[in-house]
């Protein structure tokens, strides 16, 4: 990253990987404190996707911040298998099917500054189909298994991400975090690790998935004519999914989505596709996903355990 921020903050994995005084750290190298259980991470866009740079066992690169992931996700490519594993051979599920050839390490405390995490299991899959795609070196994802016990404010407006600690009830830890105010809010469902959200196009009610590791956002081409005359094709696009595989699908805009009377957006990019898969995998019954395109237009906070979204207004910028 580019952005001269010289507050460093450095996480802790204890992980009975190595010698048992050994204790790899997991920096990241551009996060600013803001209190004792409160941290700013800048990122930056990569085709859509949001990337944080870490530093972990001694390796620094980025992780992409996914809420789709149940899990985090270390890159095989550059996390050797010579350390001992929980599980091999294990199957996870992506967008667009199985994903084989995945193994399981867990990782007993991740600490930043003074939030722990406590027993962190770790995905290790072969990502280099990202890498070649993106053209950037990704060291793996963060999932909902490291973000679910913090309040997680999405800000496309200044690219940065801050992580607040909750309690068991979903209460901040502390109660000066954000200087912005927020002025509206919404409850979801939390089905496994996907928030699902109640949405409207036009006046048809629909499901979606909030994800921010979707690059587009996706509607199910199985749904009512109806609903997809507000879908607006303009292109076939190659997509590529969680295990590699490369679909083509339609790609255009979607017009008419809201949360409620007062949150709304703009035409956003979407892509219409088969989300069988997706629903049979993750256990759901979308409508779509929305993603990218979503956080975008709405800087959005995240409480999983209240399972509630708040939404901060863009500042308005005068001519």
């Amino acid at each position: 990253m580019n952005q001269s921020i010289n507050i460093f903050i450095a996480l802790l994995i204890s992980a009975k990987l190595f010698a048992a005084d050994y204790k790899p750290p997991i920096i990241f190298t551009k996060a600013e404190i803001v209190n004792a259980s409160t941290t700013r991470i800048p990122f930056k866009i990569v085709d859509q996707l949001i990337v944080v740079e870490v530093e972990l066992l001694n390796i620094e690169g980025n992780f992409i911040i996914d809420t789709g992931s149940e899990t985090l996700i270390l890159n095989s490519v550059h996390f050797k298998t010579t350390t001992r594993f929980r599980q091999e051979n294990k199957q996870a599920s992506g967008v667009h099917g199985n994903i084989d050839n995945v193994r399981e390490k867990l990782l007993d405390k991740l600490s930043i500054e003074s939030l722990n995490l406590e027993q962190l299991n770790a995905d290790v899959i072969d990502l280099s189909h990202i890498e070649k795609i993106k053209k950037i070196e990704v060291l793996g994802i963060i999932g909902y298994n490291v973000l679910k016990d913090f309040e997680i404010f999405i800000d496309m407006h200044l690219n940065q991400i801050t992580l607040s600690k909750t309690d068991k009830n979903g209460e901040l830890l502390s109660k000066k975090v954000y200087a912005e105010t927020i002025h509206d809010s919404i409850n979801f469902k939390l089905k496994n690790h996907t928030i699902v959200l109640d949405a409207l196009i036009e006046n048809h009610k629909v499901k979606f998935g909030l994800d921010t590791g979707a690059e587009y956002n996706q509607l199910n081409k199985k749904l009512d004519s109806e609903i997809l005359d507000y879908f607006y094709p303009s292109k076939e696009l190659g997509l590529t999914g969680a295990s590699g595989k490369k679909t083509q699908v339609m790609a255009g805009k979607l017009y008419r989505v809201k949360l409620n009377d007062s949150i709304y957006f703009g035409p956003m990019k979407t892509v219409l596709t088969n989300l069988k898969k997706m629903n049979s995998a993750f256990n759901t019954n979308l409508d779509g996903v929305l993603g990218f395109e979503f956080f975008a237009q709405q800087r959005t906070i995240i409480n999983y355990k209240k399972q509630k979204l708040y939404f901060i207004k863009f500042p308005i910028i005068k001519p």
